[in-house]
């Protein structure tokens, strides 16, 4: 966006300058609009199921500043000549059930002609404006905590190639289509002084944002990271990586001090790119347990405890 026309607005609390999930505009001393949208071409064969984890994905950057989903619109652009109109359907009903899950109003959308199908949401939400989540405000001394294993990437790529299972291949598409309420939850009370959600540019990459917004360096313990299973590590040992995870770990090289005795496999994971992946909080040792107890009692299926945050040194992330 460099070099675009833009105006100062006062108002405008969280813009594209910090690589926050979202942007975040005051109305009133308590209430602010959180604005978002994303879309993606399918990355699972079952067309409800891609509907479900597009939304849930284009949800999560509301839940993410810690915000409330109100409004959803539908993004659609499909090859008619290729997918039939109950197809296309499908689509949309699993993104509908999921916009109605959030207790979100589906409002309409747009529909367009394109050579491969691409699906999302344009979501707008509430948010009190000094609750709201974002990349800056954590300190030396916070915990990080992550509300969701790392892999789907990995296994997407493992699924085109034929050697993923069934009962893996479901296991991270109910992943992908699960909800990031907890974001809400934890802001309404204060509980976390930063956070983002891990998406595309990976775990390193989304917490590198963070580090940079936040003047801090995170200490990762990688055996603390969790996959969503085993195989994850030896799909990557087969060569099922996405080239944007491999994009994303030339570029977490340049932020990154990885200890000589974290393995080309675990760098990957750390860097795979997710599809609606989790919550990435940063919250203080005196709240951490209350954090931790919350995040469940939302619908988190894990809250792990991944690292720490220290003073600034000269990479933004170390990894042992």
């Amino acid at each position: 966006m460099r070099g675009l026309t833009n105006i100062s607005d006062p108002n405008l609390l969280i813009g594209s300058a910090s690589s926050d999930d979202a942007a975040v505009y005051r109305i009133s001393e308590d209430t602010a609009l959180v604005q978002t949208l994303d879309f993606f071409t399918p990355i699972v064969d079952d067309p409800y199921l891609f509907g479900q984890i597009a939304a849930a994905n284009s949800l999560s950057d509301v839940y993410a500043m810690g915000g409330t989903p109100i409004t959803a619109m539908n993004i659609v652009a499909v090859p008619t000549d290729k997918l039939d109109l109950d197809t296309i359907n499908q689509i949309l009903r699993g993104g509908a059930d999921k916009v109605a899950e959030a207790n979100c109003a589906l409002a309409g959308g747009h529909t367009v002609q394109n050579p491969e199908p691409l699906y999302g949401l344009s979501v707008t939400g509430t948010v009190n404006p000094h609750r709201v989540i974002s990349n800056a405000g954590a300190k030396p001394g916070d915990h990080l905590l992550l509300t969701k294993p790392l892999g789907t990437g990995i296994i997407s790529t493992a699924i085109k190639r034929g050697i993923c299972s069934p009962e893996l291949e479901k296991t991270a598409s109910e992943q992908m289509a699960q909800l990031n309420t907890p974001g809400s939850a934890i802001a309404s009370v204060g509980l976390t002084r930063a956070g983002t959600d891990v998406t595309g540019f990976g775990l390193l990459g989304h917490l590198s944002h963070l580090c940079r917004e936040s003047g801090v360096t995170a200490r990762i313990d990688s055996a603390a990271v969790p996959a969503i299973s085993p195989d994850v590590l030896e799909f990557i040992k087969q060569g099922c990586v996405p080239g944007g995870s491999r994009e994303n770990l030339k570029l977490a090289k340049e932020f990154t001090t990885f200890g000589a005795d974290v393995s080309e496999e675990i760098q990957i994971l750390l860097t795979d790119a997710q599809t609606s992946g989790g919550l990435l909080l940063a919250v203080s040792p005196e709240n951490l347990h209350e954090a931790q107890d919350l995040l469940y009692a939302n619908g988190a299926s894990i809250v792990s405890e991944i690292g720490i945050l220290t003073s600034a040194d000269t990479k933004a992330v170390v990894v042992s």
